[in-house]
């Protein structure tokens, strides 16, 4: 059986616990990280779609370091938009100020009609530097 591990970055416990699941589970070198949101500490939604994604980002961020990861080990990344047409130009300005430079992971998005009142999500997969495991 292959060993997981959950990841679980600070000052979100509550949030998981109540929702029953990870923010990521590490299995030997690979890191699978949940969708993330633009949630506040709360779980409410931020308001605004920009900000919104960076907020989402910025929990993304969080989640990674809590694993030993940064933004350069992602490897694949699922995003889903409420309202594709309308919000890829200001997704695509947030995602550039992370992925400044190739290679970028590998990226699928997806419109959805429904994210729990949010209007973006990102799950990722990432490979843990080789000293983290």
């Amino acid at each position: 059986m292959t060993q997981r591990k959950a990841i679980i970055p600070a000052g979100r416990h509550a949030l998981y616990e109540k929702h029953g699941y990870s923010a990521a589970i590490q299995s030997k070198d690979l890191l699978f990280v949940s969708g993330q949101v633009g949630s506040l500490q709360n779980g409410s939604p931020e308001i605004g779609y920009e900000k919104q994604v960076e907020l989402a980002f910025e929990n993304l961020g969080n989640t990674l370091e809590a694993a030993g990861c940064t933004f350069e080990d992602i490897i694949d990344v699922t995003t889903f938009h409420t309202d594709p047409e309308n919000q890829l130009d200001i997704m695509m300005k947030v995602k550039n100020n992370i992925f400044k430079e190739p290679p970028y992971p590998a990226w699928t998005a997806v419109g959805v009609n429904w994210l729990a009142g949010f209007d973006f999500e990102i799950k990722v997969i990432a490979r843990l530097p080789s000293d983290n495991n």
